[in-house]
């Protein structure tokens, strides 16, 4: 019964920091300092990140849309 609680916010994923070393690696082998290329991938995630939460914001905070729960979640008595 634990599928109840299971957290479905997106996570940072392991995979997705190998990826972003990958990047920094690539870009420190083709002559980037390393503190330049770390700087840039990382901003360029935050900015990739920030853009997907600001985009997402205005479908989850609206006040005067009805709440409309799917047939199949809805509890019985």
């Amino acid at each position: 019964m634990g599928y109840r609680r299971r957290d479905a916010r997106p996570r940072l994923a392991l995979w997705m920091l190998v990826a972003l070393g990958d990047v920094v690696l690539l870009l420190v082998s083709v002559g980037m300092p390393a503190f330049v290329a770390l700087l840039s991938v990382v901003t360029v995630a935050v900015c990739g990140v920030a853009a997907w939460r600001l985009s997402r914001r205005p479908a989850l905070a609206r006040e005067d849309a009805p709440v409309v729960a799917p047939a199949m979640s809805r509890r019985r008595a």
